[in-house]
């Protein structure tokens, strides 16, 4: 298959920050739509974009939680959104659109990691439904005010995804459950859900983008026991990190979500896998974590799975 998954030289690397890809950058009268933009580098995105002029709309299952994150910040707005619930997620579509606004920018950050197995909705395993179908969701209601033009949709996926495939012959994990296989998915559905909205919506001028923002310590690891941290070897005996270099900072690791979004460095591409703030190469044979594998960027795979995904939730903003 051929590719355009080489880097282009940006400038940055995995050391660079938020307000490193913001350098000169001006957001002022810009919009963002930040899931997730109340913790961990949801929170950091939030804060750099603000910082740089943006008005920024967090959705937010825990509304009053993120207000209190969000205390001090200017340029935002909270509003309620459980991407678990597909009826809480039309709510906020219908709320943003009546306020008659256009959408710069729309960064897919929240998520959850290596749960137990939890079922919401009409029964889908919870890491694939929050993950990907509630933003599938969100982002196909709001394509009015994003079909103006110009837009970045930024699909926060992760390294994980080289775990797993989509499971096309069990996609709810009815017949058995891996917590970590079960991420790799929804991951890989991040990356593909953007392969597949930029070839629908770029004659439009709105492109996407998906990426792995690295290895951060944030409240994503909730449901990581302190064992497994171990047996990775994040962690010693005592809890200290046996390699302070993997790790980036919250700051860090909201960097290359926001030069997705951002950067003049990606105009007229999308479709894409990034990281370290930079175009992604494929992942190497050696099996190393970096990378994107082929399954993740594979436009068949991607379609098939953006016609499951309107099926499964009932929404299509191309549907003919």
């Amino acid at each position: 298959m051929t590719t355009a998954q080489h880097k282009i030289g940006s400038g940055y690397d995995a050391t660079s920050t938020a307000d490193d890809v913001l350098q000169g950058v001006d957001l002022s009268g810009r919009l963002a739509i930040v899931t997730g933009g109340y913790s961990g580098i949801g929170l950091e995105t939030t804060r750099a974009l603000t910082r740089a002029g943006a008005h920024v709309v967090v959705p937010a299952r825990r509304v009053a939680d993120a207000r209190k994150a969000l205390d001090g910040v200017p340029n935002i707005e909270v509003d309620e959104l459980d991407l678990g619930d597909l009826e809480s997620v039309r709510g906020f579509a219908e709320r943003f659109l009546a306020s008659g606004r256009s959408i710069d920018l729309v960064i897919d950050s929240a998520g959850i990691m290596a749960c137990p197995e939890t079922r919401v909705g009409p029964g889908w395993v919870a890491q694939f439904a929050i993950n990907h179908l509630g933003h599938f969701a969100l982002v196909n209601r709001l394509w009015p005010a994003l079909e103006p033009g110009g837009a970045r949709v930024v699909s926060v996926s992760s390294g994980g995804h080289q775990m797993s495939g989509i499971r096309w012959n069990d996609v709810q994990w009815e017949h058995g459950y891996d917590k970590w296989q079960a991420y790799g998915q929804a991951k890989t559905a991040n990356v593909l859900f953007a392969v597949h909205l930029d070839r629908l919506a770029k004659n439009s001028g709105v492109r996407a983008f998906a990426l792995h923002p690295g290895v951060i310590i944030t409240p994503l690891l909730r449901h990581v026991a302190e064992e497994e941290k171990r047996e990775f070897g994040w962690f010693d005996e005592d809890g200290n990190l046996r390699n302070p270099e993997f790790f980036k900072t919250p700051q860090q690791g909201a960097a290359t979500q926001v030069w997705a979004a951002t950067s003049p460095q990606l105009a007229d591409l999308g479709g894409l896998y990034l990281e370290d703030c930079d175009v992604a190469e494929p992942a190497p044979a050696d099996g190393e974590m970096r990378g994107v594998k082929d399954w993740a960027i594979d436009p068949e795979q991607a379609a098939r799975l953006w016609e499951l995904s309107a099926k499964l939730t009932g929404v299509n903003a191309f549907a003919e």
